[in-house]
Parts: structure tokens; sequence; C-alpha cells
């Protein structure tokens, strides 16, 4: 059986026109710290950990619908740390890797919905042939800033 070949095709339209007309943007991050907010080793870039802006706990503080809208933010953040290494999100061949982490309530072990925010989101963004990708999604007792979602990614490079 042959392997999936997983390329872009040249008439696919851009990450950017695409979130304009989901009326998304990224947000950059902020300074630089202790750590970087992406490093990249040959053809792979693997992003530091992006909190959402929401903040609570799903399953007592937010709803699941809340925490899938919080994985797309934080799939936004997450993307602003990967433009640290790239010139364009149109240099990203394959996303590879996506670990989640869901801030739970006690007994709340849906983590997988919540994550397909963010899943669903890559595939908008850079369609099937590239967005599909492995995923864990975890649920934790805490997250930096009481953060609702926070995740990062590993994605190839041309």
């Amino acid at each position: 059986m042959a392997a999936k070949v997983h390329s872009r095709s040249p008439n696919r339209m851009g990450v950017d026109a695409k979130l304009a007309e989901l009326g998304l943007s990224i947000p950059r991050p902020g300074a630089r710290g202790k750590i970087a907010k992406a490093v990249r080793s040959g053809n792979l870039v693997f992003s530091s950990g992006n909190v959402s802006p929401e903040q609570g706990k799903i399953g007592s503080d937010l709803t699941v619908e809340e925490g899938y809208q919080a994985a797309r933010g934080a799939l936004l953040a997450t993307l602003g740390s990967l433009l640290e290494e790239l010139d364009s999100l149109d240099q990203v061949t394959r996303v590879v890797k996506m670990l989640g982490f869901v801030n739970c309530a006690a007994g709340f072990c849906d983590t997988p919905t919540v994550m397909h925010g963010a899943t669903d989101l890559l595939n908008e963004l850079f369609g099937p042939e590239v967005g599909y990708h492995a995923r864990s999604a975890i649920g934790v007792y805490q997250l930096p800033l009481n953060s609702a979602v926070e995740l990062e990614l590993i994605v190839e490079v041309a």
C-alpha cells in the first residue's frame, strides 16, 4: 500500500486568507522570556505551551462548548508562537502532533470533545491534507493563569 502524500495544492487558499475569511486573527506572543515560544530543529517546529484567554474549569465554570471555543483560542495563540520561527504559516506542510491539556472539574472526562475545537480549526485553516494530526487530550487539575486549555504543536515545514 502506498504511503499518503501530504502536500499542499498550488491552488489552495493561504492560511492568512482563510483566517480573514473566518474573521479570526492570530495574537502575537508577548516578549521573550526564559523559554522560546517555538524552536525549529531541521524541518520540524515545536511550540511551547500556549493557553486560552478563557479561564476556569471545564465541567464547573465552563461548558464543553465554551471549552471547545477555548481550545480554538489556545490554537490561535500557538500559531502566533510558530510565527516566531516562520515567515508564514503557509510554510507548514504537515501538522504532526497536538498535545492538549484541559483544566477539568472533578469527574469531567470529555477532554476529546474540548480539544476538537483546536483540531477542527486546524483542519479549517490547513485542510485535511496538512492539518490531519496525531493528538493527546489530557485532563488536568490546574493550568497556568487558571486557563481553560493549554496546547502545544509540532509541525513540519518546507
